[in-house]
């Protein structure tokens, strides 16, 4: 049910669905009904339901043989709102109820998907609800060709219906224990889950667009400038992960594969690392240099409007275009003829020094707890491995090298704490958190200072 109340900002709305869903979905997965044998810990239990809601795919337990399927569902249903986003899921209810929708509640679902205001909030909710099903049926049809032969109709249906979700969410869940590592060579399921993980991570918007210039080819003839940009950053992030991965680890964990095996092990790896969290290779038989690749992919994560988390593919591309002006003398930022607004520059530096800052503060905390009194020398990658955990769990990703069962309770709450906030949005928090002013701002004489 929609929050609504004048005395909360809208970023109070959006953390509070989140929040409320989490515990909803905890208080479920506790149940002894929901897990094999003993019960889920409230603990395991709430950092289960946040890493579903949140579309991140981390686990504590194993998703496949540890819950019953009572459990797998609630997991699959938290997935589909976190995927959607609970906020757009409530206000579609509120328009299927025939009740209004206020300016705040506006606010909230056009931050979350939007760069521009539209003119029918109603028809926005309506088409991501049709588009998210179209796109995860036709998944789930594609997947099933190759689960329904080998698992029977019923249990490969339900098997292809959970992995195309948890694919176009960018979740990253899977029934199976090693993720997809016994299907890296099949094409077919190779080709399905990473379009389902590019579609569910360039957003609704240019999905939208996309479908738009297609049926009306005469009208409209060009992408919008954000379509053009998610498209060119996404492009250079997999082809370039890919390309990277597979020169990094061909003498590696590529070495033993065939051609087509690596060239598919190498493209999804790419592919996963943008908040996915499947994985079709042993992540802990890659060198440091491509898992610190795949770090730098989760940092940035998907496209804004989208199932995934991270910084935001927009974000990284209006970074460099914006450090390329200001090295080249030029106090505006401009993108393919376009002149980007001020409020979007101060927007993205913003969010990517923040974004920094945080997580040096998420790393030390969860080192502090994990690794506190354990020498560098005898640390044995594990370092490396929180590291990795929590960039992770920021880009709500779901890719692990297996630190997630070693968390301490409270670097179980760190963890949630980042998943938390890599969906909902790191300045959406801090926004709240904060609280902005929006009255004039004081300037004072200027003083200058050396740098550099």
């Amino acid at each position: 049910m929609l929050l609504r109340t004048h005395n909360l900002a809208p970023g109070w709305i959006l953390i509070i669905y989140y929040g409320l869903s989490i515990l909803l979905g905890a208080a479920l997965l506790s149940l002894p009904m929901a897990a094999h044998g003993t019960p889920l810990s409230w603990l395991d239990a709430l950092f289960t339901a946040t890493s579903a809601q949140c579309v991140t795919g981390l686990v504590v337990v194993d998703t496949g043989t540890k819950l019953t399927l009572f459990g797998q569902l609630v997991v699959l249903l938290l997935i589909q709102i976190g995927g959607l986003g609970i906020t757009t899921f409530s206000v579609y209810l509120f328009f299927y109820l025939g009740m209004g929708v206020g300016i705040r509640d506006r606010w909230v679902v056009q931050e979350t998907l939007l760069h521009t205001p539209v003119d029918s909030l109603r028809d926005l909710v309506h088409n991501i609800f049709i588009v998210t099903l179209t796109i995860e049926a036709i998944g789930a049809a594609l997947l099933a060709l190759v689960f329904v032969p080998e698992m029977g109709f019923a249990q490969g249906l339900y098997m292809a219906v959970f992995h195309s979700v948890s694919a176009f969410c960018n979740a990253g869940f899977a029934l199976f224990s090693d993720s997809l590592i016994g299907y890296r060579s099949h094409p077919l399921v190779n080709i399905t889950i990473m379009a389902l993980i590019i579609l569910g991570g360039i957003g609704f918007l240019v999905i939208k667009e996309v479908i738009d210039l297609w049926r009306r080819p005469q009208g409209r003839r060009r992408l919008s400038l954000h379509s053009r940009m998610v498209f060119l950053t996404s492009g250079v992030l997999i082809l370039g992960g890919a390309l990277l991965i597979g020169l990094l680890e061909s003498g590696g964990a590529l070495a033993g594969m065939s051609g087509a095996e690596g060239f598919w092990t190498a493209m999804f790896q790419s592919v996963t690392a943008r908040t996915a969290g499947f994985n079709t290779v042993d992540l802990n038989l890659l060198q440091i240099p491509t898992l610190f690749l795949i770090m730098f992919l989760m940092f940035v994560g998907a496209s804004p409007g989208s199932c995934g988390g991270g910084i935001k593919t927009t974000s990284l591309g209006l970074f460099v275009a914006i450090l390329h002006s200001r090295l080249k003398g030029n106090p505006h930022t401009n993108v393919a003829h376009r002149t980007l607004p001020d409020a979007v520059v101060s927007k993205t530096l913003t969010l990517v020094m923040t974004a920094l800052m945080f997580m040096f503060l998420a790393i030390f905390g969860l080192l502090a707890v994990q690794l506190r009194g354990v020498p560098a020398a005898t640390s044995q990658g594990g370092f490396i491995e929180y590291v990795f955990e929590a960039i992770s769990a920021f880009g709500t990703v779901g890719l692990s090298l297996g630190a997630t069962t070693k968390l301490q309770p409270a670097g179980k709450l760190i963890i949630i704490l980042l998943m938390f906030i890599g969906r909902v949005g790191l300045l959406t928090v801090a926004f709240t958190m904060i609280g902005r002013s929006r009255g004039n701002a004081v300037q004072y004489a200027e003083e200058n200072i050396m740098i550099g």
